[in-house]
């Protein structure tokens, strides 16, 4: 059975007190609760160089160029209708093998068989505790399943509050589905969206009208404009969490 954390099933409920924090004088007084929600990988979890991992130990070749051109068919598998997202491994593995001409081609499942090898970054664990003993609550809205979710939350040292996966809403980001599922069950709490991809949440969350800061750590070129802020990695998140939703 999957963790209930790792899958949303568990977690505070909507719009109740979170806890008592203490003012500029020293009184405590109530507050609600505060969300930071982040996508999953590539923000959190280091899927570029671990897919590449996966890739290499299984013997296949030109692993970098398979890499990138895994990412292109994924968007476009999303794109379609709905399938797992573990289908949407093997599909979009399979078509960028037959891209790239790749002899003799890999098992399509090795991705999703070696899931939970995938690394979380360095920074991840510290922002993520950081920010709850600050008295933030977390929940990650990510383009995957339930189970596969499951394997990587051990792996980002934090205990995340509400997940909302591809699964849950039958629908891939860069669609709206993630972000409206989140906000009916948080009610009108404050939130805030972390993400790197630029595509898959920072453009959705502006749609959405969510606060939300950018990890640039691909450096991909795009428009730094529509995020709230824009940041390097997960160094100094917590400083401009609250500079942003004071």
């Amino acid at each position: 059975m999957a963790n209930p954390e790792a899958t949303g099933e568990a977690g505070p409920t909507p719009n109740r007190v979170a806890a008592n924090w203490p003012n500029a004088e020293g009184v405590f007084s109530i507050m609600t609760e505060r969300w930071v929600s982040f996508d999953c990988f590539g923000t959190l979890v280091d899927w570029h160089s671990g897919f590449r991992a996966i890739l290499e130990r299984a013997g296949g070749t030109r692993p970098q160029e398979l890499e990138a051109a895994f990412h292109r068919h994924e968007r476009n598998v999303e794109a379609e209708p709905y399938r797992s997202y573990r289908d949407v491994l093997h599909i979009a593995l399979e078509r960028a093998m037959r891209e790239l001409r790749i002899e003799p081609a890999l098992p399509a499942s090795i991705i999703a068989d070696s899931w939970r090898t995938l690394p979380a970054f360095a920074d991840a664990a510290p922002a993520l505790r950081r920010l709850r003993d600050e008295g933030w609550l977390l929940a990650v809205l990510t383009n995957c399943d339930v189970d596969l979710f499951a394997e990587t939350a051990p792996s980002l040292g934090a205990v995340v509050d509400r997940v909302v996966t591809a699964q849950d809403v039958r629908s891939y980001k860069p669609g709206l589905a993630h972000f409206h599922r989140f906000r009916e069950t948080i009610g009108e709490a404050p939130w805030i969206h972390v993400a790197c991809s630029w595509f898959h949440d920072v453009v959705p969350a502006r749609r959405a009208g969510i606060p939300r800061i950018w990890i640039d750590r691909d450096r991909t070129g795009d428009d730094p404009s529509i995020a709230t802020r824009v940041l390097p990695s997960l160094d100094d998140l917590a400083t401009v969490v609250h500079l942003v939703m004071r």
